[in-house]
């Protein structure tokens, strides 16, 4: 397996809107991330560190104005972590190993796929066709993704 973390060169390859969702726990504007309506299979993985978190199977049309996801591609591809900021009490989502900022995890998803959304930011993704997954190391994740309608 690959080893996936976060490099120097990595973080200099980030737009600035990548670096402050990433880096400074920031959130992209609703409605305004590149992959909300993209409905290609797929994975997306992490923009730093190139670890795997979501599969195109698990995405789905919540309305939040995010790209939501019923569960992470793997439990050990994402941390959650008790975030108070903003006088909210929220549960934090980060990758594990690049330990980038991705969103958070609420408890209003699908209840007929476990009842939870993860609400995660475009800027902390790259989208992975599955023509390229195999191509671009991804082979694994393969059976993960499925056609959609």
């Amino acid at each position: 397996m690959p080893t996936y973390r976060k490099t120097p060169e990595a973080i200099a390859r980030l737009t600035r809107e990548q670096y402050r969702v990433t880096q400074q726990n920031g959130t992209e504007a609703p409605g305004s991330g590149a992959l909300l309506h993209n409905h290609e299979p797929g994975i997306y993985v992490d923009i730093v560190s190139g670890e795997p978190l979501f599969a195109s199977s698990a995405k789905f049309e919540s309305g939040c104005g995010w790209p939501s996801f019923t569960r992470p591609i793997a439990p050990q591809a994402v941390s959650e972590l008790r975030d108070t900021s903003h006088g909210m009490i929220r549960t934090e989502v980060r990758s594990a190993a690049g330990d980038s900022h991705l969103g958070h995890v609420f408890d209003d998803g699908p209840p007929d796929q476990g009842g939870l959304r993860y609400c995660i930011n475009s800027a902390s993704l790259r989208f992975v066709h599955r023509d390229n997954m195999a191509a671009e190391g991804y082979g694994a994740y393969l059976p993960q993704v499925e056609d959609r309608p």
